[in-house]
């Protein structure tokens, strides 16, 4: 049977077995002498950068807490009890989100949890869903301190088998959410979907006249060779970074202003940045 370790050098395996093990009989000191020891392990090709990457996150959960990640209220799509159920339905349709907080009258009353796939059932029934119906099919909500650490908030998703939490305040008001997807890219990087292809592609023409579909991290210079403007390169280097500054807020999709002439309205954010905007070019006639 081959041994993967054939291809590194003889001198190199030793040296990195020899630290491996002394570190462990000494017990590292600190995590940055464990994350040396990985990036020598990187560079004898022992392991490859991706797991470098994915090790180093691991470690470093630990030290970050829910309200450093958490999605703020403003930002959060939510679920009204008082709210027309085909509104609520639209809502979640809109957002594409798996699961919703349910709020009474007042904000800070959580009912509970609502899954998206639980209301399918009664779509595809009648399609005549009541709130009746949606506060029948709430689930327990999870709620954690904006101090609990990711990496104990991490094995609670796991071993508890939830994937949201709610982050209260020192007052114990609502001040956040936080899903396991969160967590998970705070160890892996950022976990995309088929819907997020556009943000790894250039300006999109669509069949609109005038009108682009522009992934928000599309440089300044680039959009700016584009349209053919002169939008400021030197305090953002996004245009999804001149957008938020824009709106005073991380947009939701749907919202939109117009900015120097131009359009915007936000195609695809995720409550934390935005990814995807329509643009839409000034005419001439706006130009006068």
């Amino acid at each position: 049977m081959s041994d993967d370790r054939s291809s590194v050098p003889n001198d190199q395996q030793k040296s990195w077995f020899e630290r491996l093990t002394q570190a462990f009989n000494d017990e590292p000191r600190s995590r940055s002498d464990i994350v040396k020891l990985l990036e020598a392990a990187v560079k004898s090709d022992i392991i490859d950068r991706d797991a470098f990457t994915i090790v180093e996150g691991a470690l470093e959960v630990s030290e970050v807490q829910a309200r450093d990640i958490m999605i703020p209220p403003s930002q959060m799509v939510i679920i009204k009890s008082e709210d027309d159920p085909k509104t609520s339905i639209r809502k979640i349709i809109d957002s594409a989100h798996s699961r919703f907080p349910v709020v009474g009258e007042d904000s800070d009353e959580i009912l509970g949890v609502l899954l998206a796939k639980d209301l399918l059932p009664l779509l595809f029934k009648d399609g005549n869903v009541t709130i009746e119906d949606i506060l029948a099919r709430l689930r327990p909500a999870n709620f954690i301190p904006e101090s609990k650490r990711l990496n104990v908030l991490l094995n609670d998703f796991r071993t508890k088998r939830y994937h949201m939490a709610l982050v209260l305040d020192e007052y114990g008001s609502v001040s956040g959410l936080v899903t396991i997807e969160d967590v998970l890219e705070q160890i892996v990087g950022e976990i995309e979907d088929e819907t997020d292809k556009l943000e790894n592609e250039g300006i999109q023409v669509t069949t609109e006249a005038g009108v682009y579909l522009v992934p928000a991290l599309c440089t300044i210079e680039d959009f700016n060779e584009f349209f053919k403007v002169d939008f400021n390169e030197e305090e953002f280097d996004t245009i999804g970074g001149i957008l938020v500054q824009q709106f005073g807020h991380v947009p939701l999709r749907d919202e939109e202003l117009i900015f120097s002439n131009f359009h915007f309205r936000i195609v695809k954010s995720d409550g934390r940045r935005v990814k995807t905007i329509r643009v839409t070019k000034p005419t001439e006639d706006t130009l006068e």
